[in-house]
């Protein structure tokens, strides 16, 4: 492994110092995933009084290594962190509560678990990563003898133990006898590694040194698998749709559902030992609150709830607290034709659960193919940490979700004007969205996870199938839907309307819609959310006007469409409801040129222009999305075939 510290750089401060190298282990994501690992300097803290303390700087909970910031490192004085060592016992609430109090900074944020290991470790410095080899090392029927046939004398081997006070008192009283002054690494079986020195400097060169030994032994006696030639072909998106429903069902919430097919991900679900290989656990305990204890292989969701509610059964009696079993849905899916699934109640939380698995595959192959079987940690420990409240609170410091999460939504015209305002509004509520449109740029209109920006014309039905297909790859299915795409076309007498253009706008504003619902009524069918679908429509619908035939006639036309599939839809619970625009001038259709010119008609300043309604106010984008991703919430679970003026207040619509 390249050690990536920087020569040049001096360092003053041994908190800055921290900083940048726990950034360089953060930042691979070979070493930590997702907020795993944690780093420390024991430094000196001036007190308000001016006198200087000892103290501890280690990474407080909430912070990602790779981003961490000095705010992210919490000082803690370090004769109080002794004299907690010194108890024979702690509870962890009680040591968490020790150590929130003892911050010498109260605004610093809650320090990590493992901060009276870091206490104890009698060097300044000391990195923790949870690096890929290192576990492929101790994730085995003989990991310890392993262990020290890779890195010999040089590093200290703690069986498992959880982390906490309980790991910190073993640590404690055994660093005497287990380590020398050549010992410059801790290895935590079925946990990770920890690397110590006088600098982060040197602790870092110390890790990267003991990471690059494990590589090398490993590429010795376990080299890497070639990947298959071709990697899994498509699936019917039904497919996919019909296992995001059941998922969501179990998990008793809408779920994103994301799908990898990679050559890595083909060869692992093609094994013939796939599901004894997947079920014995994670590589480390943190990953289970990400992943559960095991993946799901297969498709069968209520055979997968079964066994982990026999599961929480088995093992809930040796709890000494009362116990709620958390939802029974899988996050991880394997499949010799799906190839791997993620699921998550946002694109956030299911990527991070392909991220660990993605790392987990390489890892469990190379040990089971080549150093005599992977081993996970035991089902009893695997529980312990999965129902532990301290690992429990790392979930619940995202707090609540937003209204939309796990739900996924379709917006057509996505790339400007209204639909592009639909789409971010969606997005603030926590849907993933799939927006289309016939603009080159909307794959880059929103530098979101939770967008995909798809390119195709909604007058192709091939390519709004595919597109389709695309979302429910990357999201799982499709609850919500927007039909924002349309043209308003030449103004034209009805007397001189051209055919070719009033096809053409039937085209775009009727036809592509009766084509879109047509594709996604199976899949809002599969919902497990409350579907529905808003279509834009227009004040021409009520109040139409002059030399607008064509756009008006289309705008009728999409209202009493609306109006049947309402009608037919309303059996499958899904709502469908319209909204009629006008005056809205932040859109492509208005230029500054075409406004001045309106405006001057009236013998009005522009903006008095813009507010020419009954309630003077100005019509935006932003105004009609906030309307139209209402109607597709809960709050409007009881309406259907309604139709909502935006425009002010106009008398001829009232």
């Amino acid at each position: 492994m390249e050690n990536r510290w920087d020569d040049t750089l001096e360092f003053d401060d041994p908190v800055e110092e921290c900083v940048y190298g726990s950034r360089l282990i953060g930042s691979d994501p070979d070493l930590v995933l997702h907020g795993g690992g944690n780093t420390s300097v024991k430094a000196i803290w001036r007190d308000y009084t001016g006198e200087d303390v000892d103290a501890l700087y280690v990474k407080g909970s909430g912070w990602d290594l790779a981003h961490l910031e000095a705010p992210g490192l919490t000082p803690l004085p370090l004769a109080r962190l002794h004299d907690l060592l010194e108890l024979d016992a702690l509870a962890d609430p009680d040591m968490v509560a020790a150590l929130s109090a003892a911050r010498l900074n109260p605004s610093s944020p809650q320090p990590s678990i493992e901060t009276l290991l870091h206490a104890r470790i009698p060097y300044r410095a000391v990195q923790h990563s949870h690096a890929d080899v290192i576990v492929n090392l101790t994730n085995l029927e003989n990991g310890s003898e392993v262990v020290e046939e890779a890195f010999g004398p040089d590093i200290f081997i703690v069986p498992y133990v959880m982390p906490g006070f309980d790991l910190a008192k073993k640590v404690a009283q055994s660093w005497s006898d287990e380590t020398d002054e050549n010992t410059v690494g801790m290895v935590l079986m079925n946990h990770g590694l920890f690397t110590f020195g006088d600098t982060t400097r040197e602790a870092y060169a110390r890790h990267i040194d003991l990471i690059t030994r494990a590589e090398r032994f490993l590429e010795q006696r376990a080299p890497l698998l070639s990947p298959p030639p071709k990697s899994l072909g498509d699936i019917d998106p039904i497919v996919i749709a019909d296992l995001r429903h059941d998922i969501s069902r179990a998990a008793g919430s809408p779920m994103i559902l994301t799908r990898h097919r990679g050559e890595v991900v083909s060869r692992f679900v093609s094994r013939p030992d796939l599901e004894s290989l997947a079920g014995r656990g994670p590589l480390t305990p943190d990953h289970i609150i990400r992943t559960k204890r095991v993946p799901m292989v297969g498709r069968d969701v209520d055979s997968y709830v079964g066994a982990y509610t026999g599961y929480f059964a088995d093992n809930r009696a040796e709890a000494d607290e009362e116990l709620t079993m958390l939802d029974p849905a899988p996050r991880v899916v394997l499949d010799p034709e799906l190839g791997m699934l993620t699921a998550g109640r946002s694109i956030k939380e299911a990527t991070i659960s392909a991220d660990i698995y993605h790392h987990s595959i390489p890892v469990m192959e190379r040990a089971e193919d080549h150093l005599g079987g992977y081993r996970a940690l035991d089902e009893a420990n695997l529980f312990d940490v999965e129902y532990w409240d301290l690992e429990q609170a790392k979930l619940r410091r995202g707090g609540s979700p937003p209204p939309m999460s796990g739900q996924v939504a379709v917006v057509t015209g996505a790339a400007s004007g209204i639909g592009r305002a639909c789409v971010s509004e969606l997005l603030d509520r926590g849907a993933a969205v799939v927006g289309v449109d016939v603009s080159e740029k909307v794959p880059s209109v929103f530098d979101n996870p939770a967008f995909l920006g798809v390119e195709a014309d909604v007058t192709d039905q091939t390519a709004m199938t595919e597109g389709l297909r695309m979302g429910v790859e990357r999201f799982g299915g499709v609850d919500l839907a927007v039909l924002a795409a349309g043209v308003f076309g030449s103004s034209s007498p009805v007397a001189e309307l051209d055919p070719v253009e009033w096809r053409r706008i039937q085209e775009v504003n009727v036809e592509s819609a009766v084509t879109m619902l047509r594709l996604l009524h199976p899949l809002l069918v599969r919902s497990p959310a409350a579907p529905a679908v808003t279509m834009i429509a227009s004040k021409n619908v009520p109040a139409p006007g002059k030399g607008a035939a064509a756009y008006s006639t289309s705008k009728a036309a999409l209202t009493q469409l609306s109006r049947v599939t309402a009608l037919e839809w309303a059996d499958h619970g899904i709502r469908v409801n319209m909204v009629h625009p006008d005056a809205v001038f932040d859109t492509g259709l208005w230029t500054p040129e075409l406004l001045a010119e309106r405006a001057e008609k009236y013998g009005m300043s522009v903006d008095e222009y813009k507010r020419r309604n009954l309630l003077s106010t100005e019509v935006t984008s932003e105004t009609v999305a906030g309307v139209v991703v209402e109607l597709l919430s809960d709050r409007f679970s009881a309406t259907t075939g309604a139709q909502i003026p935006i425009d002010g207040g106009s008398e001829r619509v009232i």
